[in-house]
C-alpha cells in the first residue's frame, strides 16, 4: 500500500491518499478548499491512473471536510463516517465563515463506519478502530500488513489531540490512545492529521502528554 499526503488550508491539514498495485484509491480527510487544491488532489489521482473507489473522514472537525463534496462529487463516491460524528459533520455550515470559508459546500454521509469494520479496496484491507476523546466519533484506519495507522487527530509526533471542541474530552482522549493505539505494534508509523509522521513506539517512550 502507498500512502501519500497533500497538506492543504491555513489549518494545514494532512490529506491522505492510499493506493496499491490495482490503482484502487481511497481518499481520507479531503481538505482541499481553494481551486488549485482541489487540482493539486485531482492532477496526482489522473498523473498515477488511479480510481478513487471510497471517500472516509477521521473525524468531521472543518480542516479535515472542507473537500468532502468536490471529492463525492468528482468521483460518484459516498462519504463515510462515524455516527457520532455526524453531528459534528452538521454544524460545520454555520461556522464555517467564520473561518473565512464562506464557500463550504456540506457533504452529508452516505455510509456510517463502525468499529471493527474492515474498509477493502484492490487487495488492501483497513480495520476501522473507534478512538473518541478529540472528536466523539473519531475513528483511525489500521493497515496490519503495511503496519501503517491512518489517525487523523488522535496521537501526533510528541503531542496529541486539542480537546477542548465540542465533544471532546481529555480523559477520552487518553484512554483512546492507551487502550486502543498503543495496543498496536511498536513499529506501526502513525500518519496524523497534521505534521510529520510518527511510530506507535516512539510515542509511547518520548510523548509527554502519555508519560
Amino acid at each position: 500500500m502507498t500512502v501519500t499526503c497533500l497538506t492543504f488550508n491555513p489549518f494545514q491539514e494532512n490529506t491522505y491518499l492510499l493506493h496499491d498495485e490495482t490503482k484502487e484509491c481511497v481518499v481520507i480527510d479531503p481538505g482541499c478548499y481553494e481551486k488549485h487544491e482541489r487540482e493539486q488532489l485531482k492532477k496526482f489521482i489522473e498523473d498515477n491512473d488511479l480510481k478513487v473507489v471510497r471517500l472516509l473522514n477521521t473525524h468531521c472537525h472543518i480542516d479535515h471536510v472542507l473537500g468532502n463534496k468536490f471529492v463525492a462529487d468528482t468521483y460518484s463516491v459516498p462519504l463515510e463516517i462515524h455516527p457520532e460524528d455526524e453531528q459534528i459533520l452538521r454544524a460545520v455550515p454555520a461556522y464555517a465563515p467564520n473561518y473565512g470559508f464562506q464557500l463550504y459546500a456540506e457533504q452529508l454521509p452516505g455510509k456510517f463506519l463502525h468499529e471493527g469494520d474492515t474498509v477493502t479496496f484492490g487487495n488492501t484491507e483497513l480495520e476501522v478502530i473507534f478512538a473518541p476523546g478529540h472528536a466523539p466519533g473519531h475513528v483511525v484506519f489500521y493497515n496490519k500488513k503495511d503496519k501503517v495507522v491512518i489517525g487523523g487527530d488522535v496521537l501526533f509526533k510528541a503531542s496529541i489531540g486539542r480537546t477542548d471542541l465540542p465533544g471532546g474530552d481529555f480523559d477520552t482522549l487518553i484512554k483512546s490512545i492507551k487502550t486502543k493505539l498503543f495496543s498496536l505494534p511498536d513499529e506501526v508509523t502513525v500518519y496524523p492529521g497534521h505534521g510529520p509522521e510518527t511510530t506507535i513506539g516512539d510515542e509511547k517512550n518520548h510523548n509527554p502528554f502519555l508519560q
